[in-house]
């Protein structure tokens, strides 16, 4: 059997600017990065605003399990299915962080024959994006510790700076650091932060920007300390968002790709669902809705974290309205999820799948709270059985959600045909009313409690350490209106990633709040999820290499 990079090395790509020509993109209006890369012009982007809109299809799943879920690739292969039933159709997805195809979960490019590519350059350094964004918060870092050394005319309290420096890397020896240690001439002595990357709110307000001035006017908000009268201090007032924007301007462009059947892909952004609001950019989905009859975009992790924040953070402010969900299991992940040992998913056990099933019920619910039409998919492996298959979909149609079995990372396109016929059918019968979950207007204690409640199946929501106190404070400061951005562990409908299928009667633990003003969420930490994530004993850096004739191995 083929690996992924395998089939991704041995696909005959289209050169990109055949593929803009599908979307009616002019050769002039791409910023080539090579023959198969390439950035969409903000001309381009300007011409096409009047358009009207096509229907968005959101792509979410149950929570992540070791026996794999398939969500990108399930997106991917939906994406090529519309293109084998001649509709206009673009997906679009998040870059993947260097951290995880390095540690352990992989890159983002889908799998199987159901791929984006150029697989290796979307999850290694694709078109820098992160490298900007990654030095943007660098100098904004250095910025703000150079203006405390040269008189601090802010009067920025240093044991009040908030803002981290960051690395797209998992690192955790970066989590809690000293810096300033020498001489007078190398700053002051303070205890400093790292976060990864796709964790930094320049991450999450290249995402949610409209365009450059509402980037620069997003970067101005931002929140890096407070003084000693605990004002706020923002990234405007230390001067360093012109030079921010500088080293953002070719990032904000959305990234046009293609799949392995050469279906058009926007690659843009990458903010992680646990730790981050976990969607593409905002940009790249208005445009793919302007160029395309229907666009299919996926969230991160499950829909209790991905497809809430897609809802209540990136449609709340975009102004965007979903026409139906897509929501992603396997018979495994289900079975896991009833207590089966990995080592034993691929026998047939009835029992544990209807005792496993519950957390696929619960994001049915959870959808369906916000009045958007739902469509449960299977991704199919060889071991699934007709009677898994047949209990799993009368469960679905029993709750009022179409179904079908998706078969894209074995046959691409052609093994998504009858899901991309039931959404079309969805689509026609069903409409959508949606809706967000929350008023923002509401005290942040409540918004927080709502989600823990509602979407978690939390019984309580308790306050650690100065969680309390910093909610009272982002109140008193005007925050208390921002909607809310969850953190919080993906492998459980709890913050206990060892809490399987639908626990109940758990308590959700905060252990910190915080606003990212320029982003316009209030985040909070529960748990024990780390904004700096850890490599693994074994991780994936292990087994990548490249051989003599400069081909990649190992990537996934």
């Amino acid at each position: 059997m083929k690996t992924d990079i395998q089939i991704a090395q041995e696909a005959v790509m289209e050169p990109v600017s055949r593929v803009g020509e599908k979307l009616s993109i002019a050769s002039e209006e791409l910023e080539l990065y090579g023959n198969y890369k390439a950035k969409i012009s903000e001309s381009y982007l300007r011409k096409i605003q009047d358009r009207p809109d096509g229907k968005l299809i959101l792509v979410t799943a149950i929570n992540p399990t070791p026996a794999g879920e398939g969500k990108t690739t399930t997106t991917v292969g939906l994406g090529q299915a519309f293109g084998r039933l001649g509709k206009k159709a673009v997906i679009a997805l998040r870059e993947p962080s260097l951290g995880p195809c390095f540690g352990v979960k992989g890159g983002a490019a889908g799998g199987g024959y159901a791929q984006v590519v150029p697989m290796e350059d979307l999850n290694l350094h694709f078109t820098g994006d992160f490298h900007a964004i990654t030095s943007a918060n660098n100098l904004l870092a250095a910025m703000l510790d150079n203006h405390i050394q040269q008189g601090n005319e802010l009067e920025i309290d240093p044991r009040q700076i908030v803002w981290k420096r960051c690395l797209d890397m998992n690192d955790r020896v970066l989590r809690n650091v000293v810096v300033g240690l020498g001489s007078k001439m190398d700053g002051m002595v303070r205890e400093d932060h790292f976060v990864i990357t796709v964790a930094s709110e320049i991450m999450a307000v290249l995402c949610l920007a409209d365009n450059m001035e509402d980037l620069r006017e997003r970067l101005s908000r931002m929140v890096v300390a407070y003084t000693y009268k605990g004002e706020a201090v923002t990234a405007g007032q230390l001067g360093a968002v012109g030079a921010m924007c500088a080293l953002l301007k070719d990032a904000i462009q959305p990234n046009l790709i293609q799949t392995l059947e050469h279906t058009p892909a926007l690659v843009h952004g990458g903010p992680f669902a646990n730790i981050a609001h976990g969607c593409s950019s905002v940009r790249a989905t208005k445009a793919a809705l302007k160029m395309a009859d229907y666009v299919i975009t996926e969230a991160g992790f499950g829909a209790d974290l991905g497809a809430e924040k897609f809802f209540d953070i990136k449609c709340r402010m975009a102004g965007l309205s979903p026409d139906a969900v897509v929501l992603v299991a396997t018979i495994r992940a289900l079975k896991y999820n009833g207590d089966v040992p990995k080592a034993e998913l691929g026998k047939e056990n009835l029992e544990a799948l209807a005792k496993g099933i519950v957390n696929l019920e619960k994001h049915i619910e959870n959808l369906q709270k916000f009045q958007v039409p739902v469509v449960v998919t299977l991704n199919a492996f060889l071991t699934d059985t007709e009677k898994e298959i047949s209990f799993v979909r009368k469960f679905c149609e029993d709750r009022d959600c179409d179904f079908e079995i998706s078969e894209v990372w074995e046959k691409g396109g052609e093994g998504g045909i009858a899901l991309a016929n039931k959404v079309l059918h969805t689509l026609e019968t069903k409409e959508s009313h949606f809706k967000v979950l929350y008023d923002e207007n509401l005290p942040i204690r409540e918004k927080i409690e709502k989600i823990a409640a509602e979407i978690y199946g939390a019984a309580s929501v308790t306050y650690v350490g100065t969680a309390e106190s910093q909610i009272a404070r982002l109140e008193t400061l005007g925050f208390g209106n921002l909607p809310i951005c969850m953190a919080k562990t993906q492998y459980s409908l709890s913050d206990d990633p060892s809490l399987l299928g639908r626990p109940e009667g758990f308590t959700v633990t905060v252990r910190d709040v915080y606003v990212s003003a320029g982003a316009g969420f209030i985040v909070v930490l529960t748990g024990s999820v780390m904004t700096m994530p850890g490599l693994p004993k074994n991780p994936a850096a292990f087994r990548i290499d490249v051989a003599e004739d400069g081909k990649i191995t190992g990537l996934f």
